[in-house]
């Protein structure tokens, strides 16, 4: 009895890994038709002869627990740049995904709970759980929409764009549906399982046929030349700058010569977040007649850096973006809102800061979170435009980015050294890509040891510096595409999609009984 209940977890735990490697940067999205649907063919039996719910929380648990330590493991590297963080890597690598399997242990007890005899049934109840579970993960507390089973087709450009009408969110769910189906067909008891097989079939075919016709209508549009170049930086510049003292007249002369700045032609230069980390915003006028002398009166510089405010005799620390003109006159800065747990604030930090706890990317304080992300208006002579701002990890936020629609770019700077020559920074650009598409707009992105890019609002990389390397991508012309079905609804789509199988639900409940 007890080896049997070893071999099972072990099974369990082997599909959620080999699931993981579905994810960025291998994308074989095909494993996932095998895993998924083994899965649910085993709590689908399992429950046929357990009466009980309780066992089942473990099968979820096992799967999910497979899946992250397998998919995640790379964060604990952001630990091993600072000698005292280096006792908390075995706790990364197993805490984290303990505590994110949690969720899928929930998925598998509530399918134990609403189970139905029905295979339909069952195959609904389970995409439903999983779909809405997974949300549930994205949203509580802080969030954590990072590796959802959808991000395995992240590659099927065609397939993905049906993003642009119904978000990720609604997307993971279909997909959820769609690994499953294997599952229906090899359980089925008739005619309704293999048309329920057919009509998702159907379905995946109707993506491609939508993605096919999204990407020849963004071919035929025109190319409107912008007054202006929009140039992202890619530096490559070592994470030993927030450890050691280093010479930032240095670092930005580097920077300036990587931008190459011909005082010309009006540049946009957007350099990567915390590039500079001994200097504060307020601080940057000290090098003034250097901007002077390589930028031109048009050009406009967008800088990572950080910022403090004074508040009740309290210095606030944020993580910030500024746009500064020529002079480093500031034009605009925007204040993070979604904070790395950990890496930039630490949760309860009345009672972590106790035991010495502190955050990963700085040894001063926690950074505070700004109040809202609004478009970022640049203005001049010469330029005229609005701009999204998104530092780091605020591009995994479907649905969040900002509650107004009229910009023109989203410009994303980002720091992905932390996570050292990992999958980290694939799968972190993975996101760029989903909410290009989206949103409808072009994405500039600017990562120093990452991938720094240029994406369209289809998804496709126009430009790219790979992970590694040194240099710039730059946009100079660009098509004009309408806001998105999702831009404009948001995630109420995916609350729209999970009734739509409530219905399903009831309906096949009924067709049962007649």
């Amino acid at each position: 009895m007890l080896k049997k209940k070893f071999l099972n977890s072990f099974y369990i735990i082997f599909l959620g890994a080999i699931s993981s490697y579905s994810l960025p940067p291998y994308n074989y999205f095909i494993i996932n038709f095998i895993t998924f649907s083994l899965f649910f063919i085993f709590i689908f039996k399992k429950k046929k002869k357990t009466p009980h719910n309780k066992s089942f929380f473990q099968y979820g648990w096992y799967f999910g627990f497979g899946y992250f330590l397998f998919s995640l493991y790379w964060i604990s590297i952001s630990l091993t740049f600072d000698q005292s963080f280096k006792f908390l890597i075995p706790v990364a690598i197993i805490l984290l995904p303990a505590f994110l399997a949690i969720f899928y242990g929930l998925i598998t007890y509530l399918f134990s709970v609403f189970y139905s005899k029905n295979v339909i049934i069952s195959f609904f109840i389970f995409s439903i759980l999983f779909g809405t579970i997974e949300f549930v993960r994205s949203s509580i507390l802080t969030g954590f929409p990072w590796n959802l089973i959808v991000f395995s087709f992240s590659n099927s450009i065609y397939f993905i764009q049906i993003l642009s009408i119904i978000g990720t969110y609604s997307f993971n769910l279909i997909c959820i549906s769609l690994f499953t189906v294997p599952a229906l067909f090899i359980l089925r008891n008739s005619r309704k399982e293999i048309i329920v097989c057919f009509l998702f079939t159907l379905m995946s075919a109707g993506f491609l046929i939508f993605g096919h016709f999204k990407n020849n209508n963004f071919e035929s549009l025109e190319v409107r030349k912008n007054s202006y170049t929009i140039k992202a930086i890619s530096p490559n510049i070592s994470l030993d700058r927030f450890y050691s003292e280093q010479d930032e007249l240095k670092i930005i002369n580097e920077l300036i010569e990587l931008s190459a700045p011909t005082k010309i032609e009006p540049t946009i230069f957007l350099w990567p977040e915390g590039i500079i980390p001994d200097s504060y915003l307020r601080d940057m006028g000290v090098y003034k007649n250097l901007f002077l002398n390589n930028f031109g009166k048009d050009d406009v510089i967008i800088i990572g850096l950080n910022s403090v405010e004074k508040k009740n005799d309290k210095n606030l620390l944020f993580n910030s973006m500024a746009i500064f003109d020529n002079k480093l006159d500031l034009l605009a800065n925007y204040n993070k809102v979604n904070l790395v747990p950990f890496g930039e604030f630490i949760p309860f930090e009345s009672i972590f800061g106790l035991i010495g706890l502190k955050t990963v990317t700085n040894s001063y304080q926690s950074f505070v979170s700004g109040k809202n992300r609004i478009p970022l208006n640049v203005k001049n002579n010469k330029i005229d435009l609005n701009l999204l701002p998104l530092i780091c990890y605020e591009i995994i936020y479907s649905g969040k980015l900002s509650r107004h629609s009229n910009f023109d770019y989203i410009i994303n700077i980002s720091e992905d050294g932390w996570f050292g020559n990992s999958v980290g920074p694939k799968q972190h650009f993975s996101h760029s890509i989903f909410r290009s598409i989206e949103s409808g707009k072009y994405i500039i992105r600017s990562a120093n040891n990452g991938i720094s890019a240029i994406i369209n609002p289809i998804g496709i990389v126009e430009q790219e510096v790979e992970f590694g390397s040194r240099g710039y991508v730059e946009l100079s012309e660009s098509k004009l595409v309408k806001s998105t079905i999702f831009m404009l609804y948001g995630n109420k789509i995916f609350l729209m999609l999970i009734l739509v199988y409530i219905f399903l639900i009831f309906s096949f409940n009924r067709l049962k009984h007649e």
